[in-house]
């Protein structure tokens, strides 16, 4: 009882300074749908989306170059994955799918891989150690797309059909954020999967062999399911969602698990509704109740101080698509519609709470 009322006294006084002064807002003179955003350090940023833009800062986001690739115009880049300032890997969103890599800061691309099936669509990417990556998609003939790359993204490969999961009718994924793959190590990874039916698929031996991870969230339908999905420990996810066509809603949206999904957990209190991503903002030390998160979505932004067991609101910034920290470092961006995109002021140890 003394916790709870502690993390209360916490929530309260961090709901008394969650204002929208927390962010520096960044003018990208576009009203482009961002969802593809790459956190590499403190400095390096890459952020890309609909009508071919793409954009990049090399100082922690207070400059920013945006450019449209040349004869990509009408693409939607959801997936994306920056290796560092030069280099980077792109892919767009629907038929024919592509994937394009440059290695000049984005001065020129390369397209590296083509799809023109009419069912193609590129769900999102990770990539284990700089070299070995993979690339899903929405199934083909019920067969999801998966492609493999051993060289940082300049070639790709897709899998063999007996290595690509059978999907249930129905049964697909989201681009929102480009956060339902994720590499648990070099060997391990996991993808959600959405729609009728939504659950983790877990692969051990770099996606050669998948077993199903059963899931809570709210599903049945083509606009439910799992939207992002976040490692914390070994064990320790989160797997937030919900519908996209009822983003209030606040039922089956959001759980987690400390035993790798044999058990999910509703949180106490959930989120204003669905949410696109979720991100730890603070690593506590990846075990239950440690660790600060934050999650997005076009209703607002939430946040929870103890490893999502309780969520309250961090920010009234709306149509936030994704939000992620640098994968060396401290620095927050999150990117939405009408060409949004904003950089957190500090760290959250930096944002003053009344006490």
């Amino acid at each position: 009882m003394y916790k709870i009322i502690i993390c209360l006294i916490l929530f309260a006084s961090f709901h008394a300074s969650a204002k929208t002064d927390k962010w520096q807002f960044v003018d990208t003179k576009t009203n482009a749908s961002f969802r593809g955003l790459s956190v590499v350090d403190d400095s390096v940023v890459w952020v890309s989306g609909s009508k071919g833009w793409v954009g990049k800062t090399k100082n922690g986001g207070r400059d920013w170059v945006w450019e449209q690739v040349k004869g990509y115009e009408q693409c939607d880049f959801r997936s994306l994955y920056a290796f560092n300032a030069m280099e980077a890997v792109i892919a767009n969103a629907g038929s024919p799918a592509y994937v394009l890599r440059t290695d000049d800061g984005g001065a020129t691309w390369k397209k590296v891989y083509e799809n023109k099936d009419t069912e193609a669509f590129i769900d999102g990417i990770d990539v284990a150690d700089g070299q070995k990556g993979m690339l899903y998609g929405d199934p083909i003939n019920s067969h999801i797309l998966l492609l493999r790359t051993y060289d940082g993204g300049r070639t790709w490969y897709e899998a063999p059909l007996k290595e690509r999961p059978v999907m249930g009718k129905g049964e697909a994924s989201f681009a929102a954020s480009g956060t339902c793959i994720k590499y648990l190590d070099r060997k391990k990874v996991v993808i959600a999967t959405g729609g009728s039916v939504s659950r983790l698929l877990l692969s051990k031996n770099n996606g050669k062999k998948w077993r199903s991870v059963a899931t809570p969230i709210l599903q049945g339908e083509s606009s439910m399911g799992i939207f992002s999905f976040l490692l914390i420990g070994s064990k320790y996810w989160i797997i937030a969602g919900g519908d996209y066509k009822q983003e209030a809603v606040r039922k089956a949206n959001l759980f987690y698990t400390g035993n790798g999904g044999r058990n999910w957990i509703s949180p106490r209190v959930t989120t204003r509704g669905y949410r696109e991503c979720v991100v730890v903002a603070d690593d506590g030390v990846g075990k239950k109740g440690t660790a600060t998160l934050l999650a997005v979505g076009p209703t607002g932004i939430d946040i929870s101080l103890d490893g999502g067991i309780n969520w309250m609101a961090f920010s009234d910034e709306k149509q936030y698509h994704v939000i992620k920290k640098a994968r060396k470092g401290e620095l927050i961006i999150m990117a939405g519609g009408g060409g949004k995109v904003a950089v957190l002021k500090g760290t959250l140890h930096e944002v003053p709470r009344n006490h």
